[in-house]
């Protein structure tokens, strides 16, 4: 497996403390010393982040620890949507796949070796869009004991870190030119929000000028597709975001993106001919489902906080 391992794309923006947990973890991946990094740093939006920007940046330019590290200083500000579609697109038009992360993920040491491993089981399935090393809290999920897989399958993508497929990646419509017949089409709203209920409104606010996020556009290509995502049974990935520091970030206080313990398995088993698993999907979906109106304030915070 050392041989093509997948080149891993971090996005960071003005937090110095976050990014600094991010990259130590990821410095402890077994397999960072023989993976390339590319460091995608955001320009100040405004005058209150240019500070903690420079900081970011004064940080990275001194990491190691990797096969090697470019870091792409951005001279105006993108916003996270733009830099992702940009960043994912220009390394993927160079490589053939790729492992992305944003500046508030601790990962297991394993991470890497997860990622990477998903990435060539699965390289032929065209039914799967994606990896991801998250994975909610097994109390949330509430496994029962005799589900034995190390990983299960999922409609719903997962922004925080993921791994994908060039000839995934290239089919995406960003401006989802379709829209209008998706509005009108029952069909095509039910297949969409098998991912959770809550993936319509996201879409409607996107299209509508009131969100900008890459996250919505892509879920909506792959389960309109029927593409499905590829999630590790217990978490090789935590989120330590949620303490109102980020763009998109606010507080959770559910406490379901929380992990005592990130997953320590290096021998996991990649079954490459995983189905579905209606009780994994029923569990999951309890958390997007906004049909009671106390929800919904808290649900949009949780959409803005994974776009």
């Amino acid at each position: 497996m050392n041989q093509g391992l997948s080149p891993i794309l971090l996005f960071v923006y003005n937090r110095p403390w976050h990014t600094q947990q991010t990259i130590e973890a990821l410095q402890k991946n077994e397999l960072a010393p023989e993976s390339e990094l590319f460091i995608y740093s955001d320009a100040p939006k405004n005058s209150d982040a240019k500070e903690n920007v420079e900081k970011v940046r004064d940080y990275i330019k001194k990491i190691d620890g990797f096969k090697k590290i470019t870091i792409i200083e951005r001279d105006k500000n993108w916003g996270l949507a733009n830099s992702v579609i940009d960043g994912a697109t220009t390394i993927l038009n160079e490589y053939d796949k790729i492992i992305v992360l944003e500046d508030d993920l601790m990962t297991s040491p394993y991470f890497l070796n997860f990622m990477n491993s998903a990435l060539e089981t699965f390289a032929d399935r065209d039914d799967i869009f994606s990896i991801t090393g998250f994975s909610f809290s097994s109390t949330f999920m509430n496994f029962q004991k005799n589900y034995s897989e190390d990983i299960f399958l999922n409609y719903r993508p997962m922004s925080w870190s993921w791994a994908t497929w060039k000839n995934r990646w290239d089919k995406i419509d960003w401006d989802v030119k379709d829209y209008p017949d998706f509005v009108s089409n029952k069909t095509k709203i039910s297949t969409f929000n098998k991912g959770g209920t809550d993936l319509s409104h996201m879409l409607k606010m996107q299209m509508d000028g009131k969100l900008d996020s890459w996250y919505i556009r892509w879920s909506y290509h792959a389960l309109l597709q029927n593409k499905l995502t590829i999630y590790p049974t217990l978490s090789f990935v935590n989120n330590i975001g949620h303490d109102n520091s980020g763009v998109h970030c606010g507080i959770d206080k559910t406490n379901i993106y929380s992990h005592r313990e990130l997953n320590q398995n290096k021998h996991f088993m990649l079954n490459k001919d995983i189905e579905l698993n209606n009780n994994v999907i029923s569990n999951f979906n309890k958390a997007f489902n906004i049909k009671l109106k106390s929800q919904i304030k808290w649900a949009i915070k949780k959409l803005l906080a994974i776009s």
